[in-house]
């Protein structure tokens, strides 16, 4: 049985329990260090590569343009 595994859905789930346990780690007040928000920022950004050229990702593309532009021309 051969078992592969997506890149970016494993990034995606990476980025979910670090999220998880930032907010519980927030309760308790204690700061993050500066590798950990680099180590997380580093993991999103390969995850926006990952999933830009999907499906998905210009999907995601399509509602961030169309949010901005509507902000935008609120703004006239």
């Amino acid at each position: 049985m051969l078992v592969t595994i997506n890149v970016a859905v494993l990034l995606a789930a990476i980025i979910v329990l670090r999220l998880r346990l930032r907010l519980r780690l927030r309760r308790r007040t204690q700061a993050r260090s500066r590798f950990d928000e680099k180590l997380t920022v580093a993991i999103v950004l390969v995850f926006g590569v990952l999933i830009a050229p999907t499906a998905f990702g210009q999907g995601i593309l399509d509602v961030v343009v169309q949010v901005v532009q509507g902000v935008s021309q609120s703004g006239r």
